[in-house]
């Protein structure tokens, strides 16, 4: 695995991306400074960036009032105005993008060349939601017995609460904050403890974008559940929307309960790809790369168990292992890199504990296999092939630049072994058969399903999972529902 020296920007150019971000809590309009503050490190040197506001319960509670304060006045304003906001911002964001992409690698790690991916898809959230705004729609029809009219009407749901993931800060942010701004409805953000940054620079975008006082509030904080439990528990928050683990997941649905607060959860995956013996294995490999090391494979859509059918496993193997034993590693600034660390010892940790009983189980390594002997929170490029279905990582995130490939026999092999999981985010299916294609798919237990690709994620696509991945969507026709209730008005004739 080779690296490079060359950097793709100067140690100055690092230290000025991170000094233009404001550190503080962002609630009504202002920037605050907190009596605690919270490190944030660059996961490729485990060297400290910067420190930035750590909230408690009374300042987020501030955050809250903000929103609740400013909530009639923005469900008032008109959704060609609320549309031209998000323009702006989008506008903005993509004026920007060098800047943006730099701080998103230096808190997260990701290559340079794909936080820019990521800006140009945060962006585009803002699009999609600028023309969802003004297409809010409802309805009007005579009663069947006549004597009256139905009128239907969609209004805002009101204050949300909106936790994002640390694995796409900036794209997650857009995808919640975009429909809950399109819908009239003002928010609290709260972003992932190891990922603030891109956060608040989103947030002085906002601003720059003529967004009104109190719309959204940005909450950061290292005491998670001490922090959101009072506000997710305040009868004024009406919405929650949370990227995160499932059991988070569950445990914020159980508080939300409490309230019947309306809820979106975008919770963990276990995505099998299915590669049958008729597919075009060059396209599979190519969606298998795409599926696996998109964000150094720290990603709920990632591919987690590989299921390969026997005739052409060996091949795929292969073929595999040497487009990912290619990959560059090391800092995300450095030019050409494509494996960049992850987000911090703990990752690395789970990764190696899940690739250790891959191996002591009867799993080989193809390639890589154990953690990289350098600074940084790095794992290398790594191809499993044998693993056995019992093995851990069958049935955890493996979260990691990890291949576990296994081979299966029959088409209902596949299948059963597919859908063997209590979570159901995704699934990938590569042939060149159309009938096999959309039995398969239709057969398959997840909300979305990659037939011959390996990225589907699509702002005017609707994004999430079923059974323990999630509840709602996100993105598409039926992204800005989530934000919106429905109001039935009978009116005697």
């Amino acid at each position: 695995m080779t690296t490079t020296d060359t950097p793709q920007v100067t140690r100055e150019q690092e230290r000025e991306a991170i000094a233009s971000v404001p550190t503080g809590l962002f609630i009504g309009g202002e920037w605050r400074t907190t009596r605690a503050t919270m490190p944030v490190d660059d996961p490729s040197t485990g060297e400290h960036l910067v420190e930035v506001a750590d909230a408690d319960p009374d300042e987020a509670a501030a955050a809250l009032d903000a929103a609740v304060a400013a909530q009639a006045e923005w469900a008032q304003v008109p959704p060609r105005e609320r549309s031209e906001i998000l323009t702006r911002a989008r506008d903005l964001m993509l004026a920007d993008v060098d800047r943006l992409a730099l701080i998103m690698t230096l808190e997260m790690g990701k290559p340079v060349a794909e936080a820019k991916g990521e800006v140009a898809y945060a962006a585009e959230f803002f699009r999609w939601f600028a023309e969802e705004a003004v297409r809010i729609d409802g309805g009007y029809m005579t009663a069947p017995a006549g004597g009256s009219r139905f009128l239907v009407a969609k209004q805002p749901v009101g204050p949300c609460i909106l936790i994002t993931p640390w694995n796409f800060p900036m794209a997650m942010g857009t995808r919640k904050i975009g429909p809950a701004i399109a819908a009239g409805c003002t928010s609290v953000v709260k972003p992932a403890a190891e990922t603030p940054l891109s956060t608040l620079a989103l947030a002085d975008i906002l601003v720059q974008a003529g967004l009104p006082t109190g719309v959204v509030n940005v909450v950061t904080t290292s005491k998670s559940d001490d922090v959101m439990r009072p506000m997710i528990l305040d009868q004024r928050s009406r919405k929650i929307s949370f990227t995160g683990s499932t059991p988070v997941g569950k445990h914020l649905l159980e508080l939300a309960a409490k309230t019947v607060m309306r809820t979106s959860m975008e919770l963990g995956g276990n995505a099998p790809f299915l590669v049958f013996d008729d597919a075009d294995l060059d396209v599979a490999v190519d969606g298998a790369m795409a599926a696996k090391m998109r964000n150094i494979g720290q990603a709920c859509t990632a591919a987690n168990r590989i299921l390969v059918q026997r005739p052409v496993a060996e091949e795929f193997a292969r073929r595999l292992g040497e487009r990912m034993g290619a990959l560059p590693m090391g800092r995300g600034v450095e030019d050409g890199v494509v494996v960049g660390p992850l987000v911090n010892q703990k990752a690395v940790n789970k990764v190696d504990e899940l690739v250790r009983d891959a191996l002591d189980r009867g799993a080989t390594a193809q390639l890589g296999g154990a953690p990289a002997d350098r600074d940084g929170y790095f794992y290398p490029a790594t191809v499993l092939t044998g693993v056995p279905a019992e093995a851990q990582m069958g049935s955890a995130e493996i979260f990691g630049p990890v291949a576990a490939i296994t081979e299966f026999d029959t088409e209902e092999e596949a299948i059963a072994l597919a859908n063997d999981t209590p979570l159901g985010l995704i699934s990938y299916v590569f042939t060149q058969g159309l009938d096999r294609g959309l039995r398969v798919s239709e057969a398959l237990e997840a909300g979305m399903v990659g037939l011959n690709q390996g990225v589907v994620s699509n702002p005017a696509a609707p994004f999430g999972g079923i059974k323990e991945s999630g509840v709602g969507r996100e993105g598409g026709f039926t992204g800005i529902d989530e934000f919106l209730e429905t109001k039935y008005i009978g009116i005697k004739v």
